[in-house]
């Protein structure tokens, strides 16, 4: 459980721990990411085929979803197949 919640990054919540979402400390650091992304875009545009990554904080998040919904995307809810 340590590894789970203290180390390693949940790409359903942008690349942060849990602990760091729970703490507020989510904005900041995606900020910085989104910071860092964009001066490398602009130093060297050659290396990016489209946008850079999304490092908006997400809203809510499920550890268990319904089942009619298993999740969202863009906003948009995402249907179980």
């Amino acid at each position: 459980m340590h590894w789970y919640n203290d180390v390693y990054l949940l790409s359903e919540i942008r690349y942060v721990i849990p602990p760091q979402r729970h703490g507020g400390l989510d904005k900041a650091i995606l900020g910085q990411r989104h910071r860092v992304y964009q001066q490398a875009l602009a130093e060297h545009p050659a290396r990016w085929s489209r946008q850079t990554r999304n490092w908006q904080p997400v809203g809510s998040v499920w550890l268990n979803p319904d089942k009619e919904t298993v999740g969202t995307h863009e906003g948009k809810a995402l249907k179980a197949a």
